[in-house]
């Protein structure tokens, strides 16, 4: 598998999810395009950046602050202070701030999930 070395800021869609997964199971398996986890054997849907099921207890386990500002959502941690990551939803934005919280601000992703 060959990756693609992202800046966290420009993370999208299933690449976002992807880096994700690596840091909650560390084990992500794409079928057909698609970020899937495999949990004691059995396959699920992982998309914490547009579901607030999965998103949702990341943001409030890691202490990550959403917040609107000039129209847009952003998302910090004290940890990232004074950086904001921005997204056109409070999930992207507290997901790209919790992959670099984790993964650091560049994050090798496979190739196929870059659009």
């Amino acid at each position: 598998m060959s990756t693609v070395c992202i800046d966290t800021h420009d993370l999208e869609g299933d690449a976002r999810d992807w880096a994700v997964s690596k840091i909650q199971y560390t084990n992500p398996v794409q079928i057909g395009g698609s970020t899937v986890m495999v949990y004691k054997g059995v396959p699920f849907d992982y998309h914490p950046s547009t579901d607030w099921a999965q998103g949702g207890q990341i943001i409030e386990r890691e202490k990550i602050e959403v917040f609107i500002r000039d129209g847009g959502w952003f998302a910090y941690s004290s940890l990232s202070k004074p950086e904001d990551f921005h997204g056109e939803t409070p999930l992207i934005a507290a997901m790209r701030c919790f992959v670099a919280l984790s993964l650091g601000h560049e994050v090798d992703v496979p190739e196929e999930l870059i659009k």
